[in-house]
Formats: C-alpha cells, sequence, structure tokens
C-alpha cells in the first residue's frame, strides 16, 4: 500500500488515497493502529484515508492513533487540501471536504503552483460537553456541580469547576465536530499531562472520551496551549483544539476574536466572525515522505 505522511504544525498523519487504495472497511482501524506505531509502523498521530464524495469534493476519513475513528482535525483536513491540489487530484483553490458527515469550506494559497497555506472554515462552536452526556447525578457526583444547573445532554458547560487529584480547574466544554474540554493554567511546562490528559479524556462526564487543551492567555490576541488528543496522547498540535481553546477564551472574555494559538509544533491563526457564527483556522501543511509498505 503507497501512503504519505504530512503534517500541520507537527500534528503528523499518514495518507493513503483510497481511490487508489483498496482496503476492506473492518480492517482499517487495526491497520491505523499499527501504522501509526513510531516503532514497528510507519510512525503518526493517526491514519487518513482520501476518498471521493458524492457529497463534497473529497472525503477525509480519519482514524485515531489508536485505532479509533475520529470526526474531524483541523490540521488534517489542510493536509488532505495540499494533497489533493499538489497531486494534481484537484485544480480548484476553493474545495469542500466531508469527514463523518461534516463538510467544511477551504480557500486554498497558492505559490509556485503548491498550497503553502490552507484556511478553513470550522464553523460553529458549541459549548457542550457532547451530546450523550450521563445523566445528572453521575455529574454532580464526580464535578460536584449543582444539580439544578445540569440538564443531561443539555447543559453548556462554561467556566465550570472540575475535581482532579484534589485541586480544582476551570474547564470550558467546546465542540468543534468532536468534543474538546478545555483547561486554563498558569505553567504549561511544569504541567503533568499525561495524569491530567488521560483522566480528563476518560472521565465519565465524556462517554466517548474527548480532546483536552491546556491554555495560558498571554494577551488579549495571543495563546500557548499543549494538546492532550482523544485516542492518541500529547501532540504537537490539533487544529480543531486550537479553536476551541480560541473559542473558550474568548466566551470567557479572556481574548479578542483574532488570536494566535501557539502550539509546540508551530502556530495557528484562529478568528471568531461573530456574525457568522463561524471560525476559521489559517496555517500551513507539508509533505514529510512517502513510500510503500506490506499490507
Amino acid at each position: 500500500m503507497k501512503f504519505v505522511k504530512m503534517h500541520g504544525c507537527g500534528n503528523d498523519y499518514i495518507y493513503v488515497d483510497g481511490s487508489v487504495e483498496k482496503i476492506a472497511q473492518e480492517d482499517k482501524p487495526a491497520l491505523a493502529k499499527r501504522l501509526s506505531d513510531r516503532h514497528f509502523g510507519v510512525g503518526g498521530d493517526g491514519v487518513i484515508f482520501i476518498n471521493p464524495s458524492g457529497e463534497a469534493d473529497f472525503e477525509m476519513e480519519m482514524y485515531n492513533a489508536d485505532g479509533s475513528r475520529a470526526e474531524m482535525c483541523g490540521n488534517g483536513i489542510r493536509c488532505v487540501a495540499k494533497y489533493v491540489y499538489d497531486r494534481g487530484l484537484t485544480s480548484k483553490k476553493k474545495i469542500s471536504i466531508i469527514s463523518a458527515g461534516q463538510v467544511k469550506e477551504l480557500k486554498l494559497a497558492i505559490q509556485d503552483k503548491k498550497v503553502v497555506f490552507v484556511k478553513v472554515n470550522m464553523g460553529s462552536p458549541e459549548f457542550m460537553p457532547e451530546p450523550e452526556v450521563m445523566e445528572a447525578p453521575e455529574i454532580v457526583n464526580m464535578m460536584k456541580l449543582p444539580a439544578e444547573q445540569i440538564t443531561a445532554g443539555a447543559k453548556q458547560m462554561i467556566d465550570e469547576p472540575i475535581f482532579l487529584f484534589g485541586n480544582e480547574y476551570r474547564m470550558t466544554c467546546v465542540s468543534m465536530g468532536n468534543p474538546h474540554a478545555v483547561l486554563f493554567v498558569e505553567d504549561l511546562k511544569e504541567l503533568a499531562i499525561e495524569k491530567l490528559g488521560s483522566a480528563i479524556e476518560n472521565h465519565t462526564l465524556f462517554p466517548k472520551r474527548t480532546n483536552v487543551e491546556f491554555v495560558k492567555v498571554v494577551d488579549r490576541s495571543t495563546i500557548e496551549m499543549r494538546v492532550w488528543e482523544r485516542g492518541t496522547g500529547e501532540t504537537l498540535a490539533c487544529g480543531t483544539g486550537a479553536c476551541a481553546a480560541a473559542a473558550a477564551c474568548m466566551v470567557n472574555n479572556l481574548t479578542d476574536e483574532q488570536v494566535t494559538a501557539k502550539l509546540a509544533g508551530g502556530d495557528l491563526e484562529i478568528f471568531w466572525d461573530k456574525e457568522q457564527n463561524r471560525m476559521f483556522m489559517t496555517g500551513s501543511a507539508t509533505f514529510v515522505f512517502e513510500g510503500e509498505i506490506a499490507v
């Protein structure tokens, strides 16, 4: 099977042209897990199949490093855009890509006939844990929130307390088509991200688990963050996570509507158009190498 390794701000995935490589659907989770292994496979944060689509220009079919399906990836979708343009699968500078039923519109910035930046309409942020949140008494037990403030499956979660390992953190939950829990911290360097990230990812508040962003607000236009991705662990960047973090900052009046999100793998520009209620993310996408592996 032929593949290409790409990354967006260090968030690296293995990309496979699904129109050429015919892999049985039931085999994809195990294959994604094997290929993502950084010691015995190709190595990456997951695997993305680029497929034909009748609903958009292309489909992005995404798997995390543990083989689980993912709904959306902002860095991944930018790489898909670069792949299809640079490889001659499209000549359009405005394309649509569908992932798990969500269609995103992308604008491609071209230089020397190659994509250098991609601007993605990431849609509207929703301040919810996720649609299938557990019953209210369970949330009260785990988070010590007043029961009357919680409606199962409908409660917005903005600047709510969550208690972990004897400490209280303030959490804002944001869906960007996939779930995110954003926590504000003062010190990112000394953060016990494996301990905290894993605990929140697998918290009973999130039946399907969640991505976690730890954010330090630098000023009204700049944030720094570290990312714990569901099914993968800490990654160098996360596009939807950067959007979720920016949205959480804005709704808590910590930043303005345009911010630079500084991640370990690079910077992303995030803008929340309040009139359209749409978040726009702009960033790079990079080829690393291509190869062929026995499947």
